[in-house]
């Protein structure tokens, strides 16, 4: 029986896939923040200087995560 490996840290790739995310929402990419290091849970949050952090699940498949991402933008903002 073989466990999920945990993602260790965000990738180019990655970082590249989200930004798409937060562009097609119109998101200046000045205003966000996306650590390196990912969290069990990740979360999207606004910061106290506005801008808005986007840290990645450590453990959730990173296609599903990214899929609930708008969602999870729009949750952070409406904060």
């Amino acid at each position: 029986m073989t466990q999920a490996m945990s993602l260790q840290a965000v990738s180019f790739q990655q970082i590249s896939r989200i930004l798409d995310v937060t562009d097609g929402l119109g998101l200046d990419r000045e205003w966000v923040e996306i650590p390196l290091s990912p969290e069990q849970p990740g979360r999207v949050r606004r910061l106290q200087n506005g801008k808005l952090e986007i840290i990645v699940d450590a453990d959730q498949p990173f296609d599903e995560w990214l899929k609930l991402l708008p969602a999870r933008i729009h949750e952070a903002q409406s904060a």
